[in-house]
């Protein structure tokens, strides 16, 4: 039993020193020829303005995972969509539960609002203005009771 895990781990260190030669070959006989294009960050063939250390807004992030998330359930109702008539009636129930699973999902996120492009920002309450708020409504309260008296 022991050799066959010195065999793995063989193999792993093979592996390693295989990996560590070739990327210390290919340093030493790449050509190295720099120029101002080539230190360049590419950006999707635009040419980087400013300073790399912006804030990027998330929304990029969001609808892209919200669209990978629902592509992969759209790609499985294919084989689901050529078969169910094999499965019969549970085949059908099934994928009908899976598409409302779906439905409601994206009812979910669009209610949300995560598929709006551009949101309103959030009202955030804060203390102090709460406070100020309440103490302006009840002195508003006194003078009103003041001239009814």
């Amino acid at each position: 039993m022991l050799t066959e895990f010195g065999k793995i781990f063989v193999f792993l260190l093979v592996a390693i020193i295989f990996v560590a030669v070739s990327i210390f070959i290919a340093k030493l006989i790449r050509p190295v020829r720099p120029t101002k294009e080539k230190l360049k960050t590419y950006e999707c063939g635009e040419n980087p303005v400013g300073t790399p250390w912006i804030k990027f807004n998330i929304r990029f992030y969001v609808v892209a995972l919200i669209f990978l998330i629902f592509d992969v359930e759209v790609v499985l109702l294919f084989p689901w969509a050529l078969s169910y008539k094999e499965y019969g009636f549970y085949g059908f129930l099934v994928g009908i539960i899976f598409l409302v699973i779906l439905a409601v999902g994206m009812a979910y996120e669009w209610r949300k609002g995560d598929l709006e492009w551009a949101r309103p920002k959030p009202n955030i309450p804060y203390l102090k203005k709460i406070i100020k708020n309440q103490t302006g409504e009840i002195n508003q309260l006194q003078s009103e009771e003041s001239k009814i008296e």
